[in-house]
């Protein structure tokens, strides 16, 4: 190989390389550009406002199972006060008679009152106080505030579920409107072509002008119909850029996973994840768990509430309190209490028969809860086992209507049948189309209901 072939040998095998490459990396950003289901999902929890306003309450509840918490440590307090007093107290003036040995005979001295307070006073007091016993009001206080965790975490996962199925019903739309543009798309064409057959033979005098108006009004239905799919397919497009807080008009190209995949379903194992899983029911398990919770505290009422205390005092009749003759300057005091209500006209009893009822009815509620959802689940079958059924009559009638037509501009084309024959075959062909993409719609979001009905995604 000469030294000329070498290096244009060296140039084409670098440019082959870096097609190669440009074409890669095109591939790959085409295909991130593709939205795939899952891709949509994760984006639209990503990105919904009603999904982070959950978050946030979740985070509301941790820091009032931190308040609730923070009520079994003492608590630290302090007051500063002034108090003046209208008037200063005196004692009572003492008289006193003192008798000499004579000659000098006996006399009186008067001692006056004195001050028994001062009129400035100031104290300041630093307090701490520790709760003993309150009747097991703390820690149901507590348990009930980490059961909020609980439930808003759940709350959160029955928003996500609801907003899955949106997306996949929003997908599938797009698919759907997609594949009615194609429809009407072929018709389009199949209907031009005809038209253009229906005029060459009207140009020689082999059909009457009546086919060539009948071709042209059908073919104007059949455009009339894709501009309409057209505009059904960019309202799909938009209302799924909503649904993923994308701009309105944002260019989007989904992966069509438009297929029929029968599965097998079975109703008792579907109704055991559905009870393991729903966050419907979870919340109301919850929701029996904190009324349980609200009982104890109800009923620590009847318990005394036992407590400590302790107090360091500075006074004085100075601002800076640092004592006076009436005042220590510093003093502490200790104490142990117990504060237990022994009568309130049936107020803490009431309250308990309030929550225990409260308790009757969330378990009637649950009950039903359960039964909806034996018949939620029944109904997400059905309509499953529905769709799919008629998956095999609509594809077959496809096949029939495509040979119908075939059929039909055969014989049209050799003037053994009418134009209306080869319209009428059109039209049956898009109404078959049509019936089996609606019906492969339908068995794909059957099938996502059926999730959601059992609780995933």
């Amino acid at each position: 190989m000469s030294r000329f072939q070498k290096k244009n040998f060296v140039h084409i095998l670098f440019g082959i390389v870096f097609i190669l490459f440009i074409s890669n990396v095109s591939t790959a950003q085409t295909q991130d550009n593709i939205y795939t289901l899952d891709k949509s999902i994760a984006e639209a929890l990503a990105n919904s406002w009603t999904i982070k306003a959950k978050k946030e309450k979740i985070e509301q509840a941790k820091y009032s199972k931190k308040q609730a918490g923070a009520d079994f440590y003492p608590t630290l307090s302090t007051t500063y006060g002034y108090t003046r007093l209208s008037e200063v107290k005196k004692s009572q003036p003492q008289d006193y008679t003192i008798t000499f040995p004579a000659p000098f005979g006996s006399g009186s001295i008067s001692i006056p009152g004195q001050d028994l307070n001062s009129q400035d006073n100031y104290q300041w007091k630093v307090s701490v106080k520790q709760s003993l016993f309150t009747g097991f009001a703390l820690t149901s206080s507590y348990e009930l505030a980490k059961l909020g965790i609980d439930q808003s975490q759940i709350d959160l996962d029955l928003t996500e579920l609801d907003l899955a199925l949106e997306v996949k019903a929003g997908y599938f739309n797009i698919l759907k409107t997609d594949r009615a543009v194609e429809v009407s798309g072929k018709a389009v064409e199949s209907l031009s072509s005809h038209l253009e057959v229906a005029q060459s033979f009207y140009k020689v005098g082999m059909s009457a002008v009546n086919d060539v108006l009948k071709a042209e009004v059908e073919l104007a239905n059949a455009q009339h119909d894709l501009i309409k799919a057209q505009n059904g397919a960019k309202i799909a497009r938009a209302a799924f850029n909503n649904l993923l807080a994308r701009p309105i008009d944002a260019p989007l190209a989904v992966e069509d996973i438009l297929s029929y995949h029968q599965i097998e379903s079975d109703f008792s194992s579907n109704l055991k994840k559905a009870m393991d899983q729903r966050p419907e029911i979870k919340t109301l398990d919850i929701n029996l768990r904190q009324v349980e919770k609200q009982i104890k505290i109800a009923k620590s009422k009847y318990y005394p509430e036992v407590y400590a205390s302790y107090d360091y005092i500075k006074e004085g009749d100075h601002p800076n309190v640092t004592g006076s003759a009436f005042h220590d300057g510093n003093s502490w005091q200790a104490m142990v209490g117990l504060s237990w209500i022994l009568w309130d006209w049936g107020k803490t009893s009431n309250s308990v028969l309030e929550k225990e009822s409260l308790k009757k009815e969330l378990s009637v509620t649950r009950s039903k809860a359960v039964d909806g959802l034996n018949l939620n689940i029944k109904q997400a079958m059905l309509d499953l086992e529905a769709a799919d059924k008629n998956m095999v009559p609509t594809q077959k009638a496809v096949e029939q209507a495509e040979e119908n037509l075939r059929v039909s501009q055969e014989r049209y084309k050799a003037q053994v049948t009418t134009s209306t024959e080869v319209l009428d075959a059109q039209t049956l062909l898009n109404q078959a189309r049509m019936n089996y993409y609606n019906a492969l719609y339908d068995h794909i979001l059957a099938k996502a209901k059926l999730q959601r009905a059992i609780g995933e995604r």
